[in-house]
């Protein structure tokens, strides 16, 4: 019987709060008929009674075929009873149909394995979220020994075959060690081709299960209840981990999820055994796992890259800086859950954070100051880039010399010759003051230079006039200056 608080509680949430009668009767866990009868709203009633329905008449000539032949198809029920007078629809006695026949129920033993023999694996997909501007599918990978239940979950961005293979070797670091058979369903990442009971595995999952020795095992179609324990671990994932969390990192979200295995999946109750918990049962089968592997198996997705122009190679929606003497060769890209790597055949020329958005130039600084550097013209050749990149005041100060009605093309140029003549920092000295007093002219700042001490010789770059450098100068002898000084003596 219903509580009176329950019953106020169901009126408030249908009537203040318009739930509906199975939300209501999920979250307060009632039955749906007490949620109504707890309404007592007329709308539930039906005020006319209900009609007959042409089929009636016929429902036990139905039932009784139903029983004799249960595969019989609608379609021939319904011309044996059209003979018989019915003259209903075709989907009238569908609809009975479907009602009366009989649904057998396949009967299944419970599954039996040794410790350390079985392992079970399936994906589970958990909606999508966003990264920055990319839409990201999040799935979760799940392994699952039969014998303990322990488990290993993991989410990823993707259901790649790199986080495929990814999954495993993150389980059997966890686990200390490897079943000696995985079981699968038919997951493309798993099965390439089937025909019938011959199965073509992924070359790729092949190669990692000879590096850590386990047997893979495909599940047959349409048989869930084969690899039932990992389904019931996917289940158990979403309504005691999934449901009322929130995360703003990949990173963040297994972080939890791990702390939500140590602390709540393992310390459950052994489903063979209330009297033991997984964990203790985890103990005991990871001494008779198969031995874990000397090093873990190579997981990088591994494709070749090209850039022709730009120093840019495009990966997964993003694109990743390269040295400008690796543009144009043929480069090979080594992508892992976290990093990408870039190589010259066997030499690493770059390598980037993996970033999940979408269209981000991932920029090492290293490589856009060598492309500044091979593109003099480009940043130090030109007047107002050089002047730039010497003097960064520079541009403010032209910007305030073009406000107040100055040429800047003419300011720049003046600039250009102080910085020839006075230095680059006692220019950027000179421009910060003329700032300071609002007086954004070259003339100002030649005054400011004229009035700065200078403490040492300027030496002068000839680089930019090599036809100074040509100049041949003949050193004086130095008895001609003693000539000159006697010369003198004697006229006073």
């Amino acid at each position: 019987m219903t509580s009176p608080e329950v019953r106020a509680q169901i009126r408030r949430y249908f009537y203040a709060e318009h739930w509906k009668i199975g939300t209501i009767a999920r979250e307060l866990n009632v039955h749906p008929d007490a949620v109504r009868n707890a309404i007592e709203s007329e709308k539930f009633k039906s005020s006319q009674p209900l009609r007959a329905s042409v089929v009636d008449p016929y429902l036990g000539f139905v039932q009784q075929i139903l029983a004799q032949h249960p595969r019989l198809r609608a379609t021939r029920i319904y011309a044996m009873i059209r003979d018989r007078g019915y003259t209903g629809s075709v989907g009238q006695l569908r609809r009975a149909v479907a009602r009366l026949r009989p649904q057998p129920r396949e009967a299944f033993l419970q599954l039996e394995t040794f410790v350390g023999e079985q392992g079970q694996v399936d994906w589970a997909h958990f909606g999508s979220v966003m990264v920055g501007r990319a839409k990201r599918a999040l799935s979760c990978f799940v392994m699952t020994l039969s014998y303990s239940r322990a488990l290993y979950l993991e989410f990823f961005f993707d259901q790649t075959m790199e986080n495929f293979l990814r999954g495993h070797v993150h389980a059997f670091a966890f686990f200390g060690g490897q079943p000696r058979v995985i079981l699968y369903d038919n997951l493309k990442s798993a099965v390439v081709e089937r025909r019938g009971n011959a199965i073509a595995f992924h070359p790729r999952l092949i190669e990692l299960s000879a590096h850590y020795h386990f047997a893979p095992r495909p599940c047959q179609v349409r048989a869930g209840n084969q690899k039932g324990r990992v389904e019931r671990a996917i289940r158990y994932v979403r309504e005691s981990f999934w449901a009322g969390r929130t995360f703003t990192t990949l990173a963040e979200c297994n972080r939890q999820a791990w702390l939500w295995r140590d602390q709540v999946a393992h310390p459950r109750p052994w489903p063979g055994g209330d009297h033991r918990s997984v964990s203790d049962v985890f103990t005991e089968e990871q001494a008779r796992l198969l031995p874990h592997a000397a090093h873990p198996f190579p997981t990088d997705r591994i494709e070749p890259v090209r850039s022709a122009k730009t120093i840019y190679v495009r990966f997964d929606l993003n694109q990743y800086s390269i040295p400008p003497e690796a543009v144009g060769r043929s480069l090979t890209l080594a992508a892992s859950d976290t990093l990408v790597r870039i190589l010259d055949g066997v030499n690493e020329v770059a390598r980037h954070t993996r970033s999940y958005d979408r269209s981000q130039l991932v920029l090492d600084p290293v490589h856009q100051d060598a492309v500044l550097k091979s593109k003099r013209k480009a940043s130090h050749s030109a007047p107002t880039g050089r002047l730039e990149h010497l003097v960064p005041e520079s541009k403010a100060f032209l910007d305030q010399a073009f406000a107040h009605g100055e040429s800047a093309a003419h300011e720049a140029a003046r600039l250009n010759k102080l910085l020839e003549q006075y230095g680059a920092q006692a220019l950027r000295r000179a421009i910060a003051e003329a700032l300071e007093r609002s007086t954004p002219r070259s003339s100002s700042v030649a005054f400011l230079l004229r009035r700065q001490p200078r403490s040492r010789p300027l030496a002068l770059d000839l680089s930019r006039h090599p036809q100074a450098q040509s100049l041949d100068v003949r050193p004086h002898d130095l008895e001609t200056y003693d000539e000159l000084a006697q010369s003198k003596t004697d006229s006073e």
